[in-house]
């Protein structure tokens, strides 16, 4: 049987530098799906969307992590994708060019009532989704409707139309 040796556990089974070019191709190659691929998934708790992110996190964690398995590989690799999160969110405040590249822009699904389909089809947003939408905010039909946005978090905007007096 063999001793417990506490710094075991802190050391690591692989360098500390694949580790982290690891951690860092996965998150940007998962940033860069979710971002420009899956959007509107990011922003839905549906049981298909919850589905995708626990399967992609499991499909991802070999990748990342290679033979490291002690929990100094981990803590590096955990620190590495919080770096990148991090950096993207600094960035993002302080360079236009990077807050386009982390956050989508607002995509127009319904203008003055009427559905935008180009923008439709290209989200993948069906009228049922839209209608539901709609139902949510107690609006029955799109006439009711000023503007309807798929934001970059996934989430809809509904703007109401003024309605006559």
């Amino acid at each position: 049987m063999d001793a417990f040796h506490f710094s075991n556990f802190l050391s690591f089974s692989m360098s500390p530098l694949e580790v982290f070019i690891r951690g860092t191709l996965m998150y940007w190659f998962l940033f860069l799906l979710l971002r420009f691929i899956l959007r509107r998934d990011t922003g839905s708790a549906g049981i298909s969307g919850i589905l995708f992110v626990v399967l992609l996190g499991d499909a991802a964690q070999n990748a990342m992590i290679g033979k490291g398995h002690t929990i100094g590989d981990g803590g590096l690799l955990i620190a590495t994708l919080a770096m990148w999160n991090l950096l993207l969110d600094w960035l993002g405040t302080r360079s236009k060019l990077v807050a386009r590249l982390t956050e989508a822009p607002p995509v127009l699904l319904v203008r003055h009532g009427r559905l935008v389909h180009r923008n439709l089809r290209r989200e993948l947003v069906t009228r049922e989704e839209v209608e539901a939408k709609m139902r949510s905010k107690s609006l029955e039909k799109l006439e009711q409707v000023k503007a309807m946005y798929l934001e970059g978090d996934g989430s809809f905007t509904v703007i109401k139309a003024k309605t006559g007096s």
